[in-house]
């Protein structure tokens, strides 16, 4: 038996008056999904435990079935386990955001873009190196990741300030947040550093002259040290691996011990390379039991406010890994069970997460045309006596038909 959890991040939404009253989920084609929730189980996950954020950090790791409550520190040590980074006791990881601010009117700073215009990770790289260089040492260090996440390690105290996702913030006044940050004396030498040294930057300045935004900002966030968990082999005699553009995934597959499979041409975005990741997960389940695969399009474009992006974020999904994946297992004859879900919602109108129980696919291929007979979206929950799935860590659990260990 294989087993499948296809994740397409921030997929779920809200009507939207533009769509007639349709989610962007229900305005997609979403043939696939449709079919697998047809013959399948259809039922709503709690992601997100009371009293955490909305966060992929929280939600993946209930996804993947590991218990926020127990063992999430933070969502920056995942992305420093994706990239090799072994914290130290005093050491203290956060997520480092390249951003877009607008400094343009008299004490105010309004967050553009939090992801600098989707800046390459070929562009991005050269500032972080010139960031290390100039600002790290001693007690920061800076190390570049992909596209505008990257990571910031902090060593020897925890500053007093509260950080915020960027994210939450898209065309607002973040000044009192940025004045936090100033703050604290040894952040306020390095943020003012940065801040000059991105604002010369030769990145930027072709960038500005091809009409891109600059990433003349950098934005920390998402602290935390390292947790411990044990693998899902431990815990459930299981094999398998993580496929996903997105270094806090990496990091959740790295402590989960799945391997790690990098993609080439995987963006994050909907430029993102939707076969190679159907054929990367199709080649591992030869020889191992379990595949998790993430896409993040749906939730940049949920974040972007682009209800176009994030129809054609979803209808990829749909039928470039769900449709593209589970064809091929039927049409080999093999036998898999498959969870095909989002993490959290990121509606268009609000342009960041929320905590809504989301909408969820079991398929178990041996039950052929023994489901619901319902299409794939949020209405289809919400008007029918849906099962909730209240403790989401569980929701492995039941795709693997293993009680907890």
């Amino acid at each position: 038996m294989k087993y499948l959890i296809l994740v397409g991040d921030g997929m779920g939404d809200y009507p939207l008056d533009e769509l007639g009253g349709k989610t962007p989920l229900e305005a997609a084609k979403t043939p696939a999904m449709d079919e697998l929730c047809a013959q399948g189980e259809l039922f709503l996950t709690k992601t997100v435990p009371e009293g955490f954020p909305p966060g992929s950090d929280v939600a993946n790791l209930s996804l993947i079935g590991y218990d926020p409550d127990r063992y999430y520190t933070g969502r920056a040590p995942l992305e420093a386990a994706s990239m090799g980074i072994s914290l130290a006791p005093d050491e203290t990881a956060f997520r480092c955001n390249l951003v877009t601010l607008d400094r343009s009117l008299p004490e105010q700073i309004t967050m553009v873009d939090f992801t600098a215009g989707h800046i390459s990770s070929e562009e991005a790289a050269e500032l972080i190196e010139v960031l290390e260089a100039r600002c790290g040492g001693g007690i920061f260090r800076f190390y570049p990741g992909v596209s505008y996440r990257h990571l910031l390690i902090l060593r020897g105290f925890l500053p007093g300030f509260k950080t915020v996702p960027p994210h939450d913030y898209i065309d607002q006044n973040i000044s009192s947040y940025h004045q936090a940050y100033f703050q604290e004396s040894t952040w306020a030498a390095m943020l003012t550093e940065a801040e000059a040294i991105l604002a010369e930057h030769p990145v930027n300045r072709r960038r500005l002259d091809a009409g891109l935004l600059p990433a003349n900002g950098i934005w920390p966030w998402g602290e935390g040290t390292t947790p411990t968990m044990p693998s899902l082999f431990e815990r459930f005699g299981i094999i398998g691996s993580m496929i996903s553009a997105v270094d806090l995934l990496k990091g959740i597959g790295t402590f989960a011990g799945l391997d790690i499979i990098n993609v080439p041409g995987a963006t994050g975005f909907i430029d993102t390379n939707y076969e190679g990741k159907a054929q990367a997960a199709l080649d591992a389940l030869k020889s191992q039991d379990f595949v998790f695969v993430h896409l993040e399009a749906p939730d940049e474009s949920g974040h972007q406010g682009s209800i176009d992006n994030k129809i054609q974020a979803i209808e990829d999904f749909d039928q470039k890994i769900v449709d593209g994946i589970t064809k091929e297992l039927l049409s080999k004859n093999v036998d898999f069970r498959a969870v095909i879900t989002m993490d959290h919602f990121t509606p268009i109108s609000l342009r960041t997460h929320t905590s809504d129980l989301v909408p969820t696919i079991l398929y178990d291929s041996r039950r052929y045309k023994t489901g619901t007979g319902l299409p794939f979206s949020e209405r289809a929950t919400s008007e029918n006596d849906t099962e909730i799935l209240a403790n989401g860590h569980r929701l492995i659990n039941k795709l693997l038909e293993q009680a907890e260990v």
